[in-house]
């Protein structure tokens, strides 16, 4: 349990609502994954950004990359930098849980990448907030200069998606 040393913006889960943390709050870290924070605050879970996880006194993750071959977007380090964005839920990256289908470098512009990711429910709030955390992370990728993002829910997502490793962390593997 920590303090918010600072008024800190949060948003609710599942329905993406924005609120805010106020000074002196008390709230319980259910998840830290990925550089973002999970926590439970009156009854309800938030996430907080890792951009503005000092508010509660805490740390950011920082993205790092190995120095490219050259000056090309390098897709495995696209693929890594997915890796690193959470469902705020569900202890799981979105590769593993199998909600990204498409990465391919623009054909017309080879330094932007474009995604076809999709959300475990349609109607999840949380969406514009994964798919902002797509476009800030892969868009830290070296040689990147654009992302484009298509949220798609054909074929719609079912847990055949999930690597083996992330239906055990979600104890669906049987």
């Amino acid at each position: 349990m920590v303090a918010a040393l600072e008024d800190c913006p949060a948003r609710l889960v599942p329905s993406g609502t924005r609120i805010m943390i106020p000074a002196g709050s008390f709230v319980t870290i259910s998840q830290a994954l990925g550089g973002n924070y999970t926590v439970l605050i009156n009854g309800n879970m938030a996430r907080v950004d890792g951009t503005d996880a000092a508010a509660l006194g805490l740390e950011s993750e920082e993205l790092v990359f190995d120095e490219p071959a050259s000056e090309d977007v390098e897709l495995d380090m696209v693929w890594a930098a997915l890796k690193t964005i959470y469902d705020p839920e569900i202890p799981v990256n979105l590769v593993d849980l199998g909600l990204i289908y498409r990465v391919e470098l623009n054909v017309a512009k080879p330094d932007q990448v474009d995604i076809d990711m999709t959300l475990t429910a349609p109607g999840c709030g949380m969406g514009p907030v994964l798919v902002s955390d797509v476009k800030y992370r892969v868009g830290k990728v070296p040689n990147v200069q654009g992302v484009n993002v298509n949220l798609v829910f054909d074929p719609p997502w079912t847990r055949d998606r999930m690597s083996e490793e992330a239906l055990l962390e979600a104890g669906l593997f049987f």
